[in-house]
């Protein structure tokens, strides 16, 4: 039988995220198969007048072709999809985890090459495209979010079908007070991080790049940061659930990092010259994401949260800062997991996760 969800959802994607036109090319992407999600965003495409393109990867596949990868290997193939990712007009991504630890016995110096050689240049030729990145609901994601396969699909479907164009007008007070703030603070248990925003600009995440969605970003002027974070948020990362990260910040670099691997964690700030320094500050939306669930696509969009991303910065809003490394962690404000506060130019903008900001008061859950 159908899930007429799937249909719903393909055209949020395909209609609304990337604005599919006649006669363009539009590539869909997945890193697991999952054929009936493919066929409805297929169908959707053409519904569009648009012409569908499907690629379709495995994730042990891939643990089996990085094992042995070299440098040249990974431009290799880089450079033979980069010349298809060049002929689209748009692109749909998403994963269908299976194993969130499928990669977790790659060697890190595996996992760097496939970030410096294969991630980021055909990142850098997608971002040009119109975009949109999604995680598909699978088992291995309910039990991540400690739900049941079926009450985390009902879950999944509202929050990626959410009013998207209501939410986006909610936002725009948000971006606004961002786009005129210099100097910003973040006060947290285990956190007193301030840095200037002035003159970057902000951007709003409204569904258009990421479902689902919900944030305004920036980013801080790359050698501004200063003072310490602890983020309070569990991150996957190489195939390893990092918890308890610290940063200690000294004109925009980290120069002192901790975690519950603390050896693993340096080794992927040390990827390259911009993986220690700051390339986005957020500040999490959505009204029916409340906890973690160690995905990013999610967990960067927790109510009352904000991420702070070491690494490149998006074009957008771009302080200068290039590296392989693009790593949204997390620390949620809400009073349940310590609370806090967030000032823009001296002034409390939101405490405890609440903006206090009358004009702010529509993005509180």
């Amino acid at each position: 039988m159908k899930d007429t969800r799937l249909d719903a959802l393909a055209d949020v994607l395909v209609n609304y995220s990337v604005k599919a036109r006649p006669g363009e090319r539009v590539l869909i992407q997945s890193n697991n198969p999952e054929p009936p999600f493919v066929r409805a965003l297929i169908r959707s495409v053409y519904r569009a007048g648009a012409l569908p393109f499907v690629r379709i990867t495995d994730a042990t596949v891939e643990r089996e072709l990085l094992l042995s990868a070299t440098e040249a290997h990974l431009a290799l193939r880089a450079q033979n999809e980069l010349a298809e990712m060049r002929e689209m007009d748009c692109y749909i991504g998403f994963t269908a985890m299976r194993n969130l630890t499928a990669l977790a016995d790659v060697p890190q110096e595996k996992t760097d090459l496939l970030a410096r050689f294969y991630h980021q240049p055909l990142n850098e030729v997608r971002l040009g495209k119109r975009w949109v990145v999604l995680r598909y609901p699978t088992a291995a994601m309910a039990q991540l979010s400690g739900m049941s396969e079926e009450g985390f699909e009902d879950f999944f479907f509202k929050v990626c079908t959410l009013d998207w164009q209501k939410f986006s007008r909610a936002m725009d007070p948000l971006k606004a007070l961002m786009d005129r703030t210099d100097r910003v603070r973040i006060v947290s248990p285990g956190t007193d991080l301030s840095f200037s925003i002035k003159g970057m600009g902000s951007v709003k995440c409204d569904g258009e790049k990421n479902i689902p969605d919900g944030e305004v970003y920036t980013a801080p002027v790359r050698d501004s940061v200063n003072g310490a974070i602890t983020y309070n948020t569990p991150s996957l990362h190489g195939g390893f659930v990092f918890e308890g990260i610290t940063f200690t910040f000294k004109d925009g670099k980290i120069v002192k990092a901790a975690a519950n691997d603390t050896d693993r964690l340096n080794r992927v700030l040390d990827t390259d010259g911009g993986a220690r320094y700051v390339g986005e500050f957020s500040l999490g939306l959505h009204p029916l994401i409340l906890k973690p669930m160690k995905e990013t696509l999610f967990d960067e969009k927790i109510a009352g949260s904000l991420h702070l991303t070491p690494g490149n910065a998006y074009d957008d809003c771009d302080n200068g800062n290039r590296s392989a490394i693009h790593w949204d962690l997390v620390l949620i404000q809400r009073p349940e997991t310590g609370g806090g506060e967030i000032y823009f130019d001296s002034k409390l903008v939101r405490k405890d996760g609440k903006f206090v900001l009358p004009e702010l008061a529509a993005l509180n859950p």
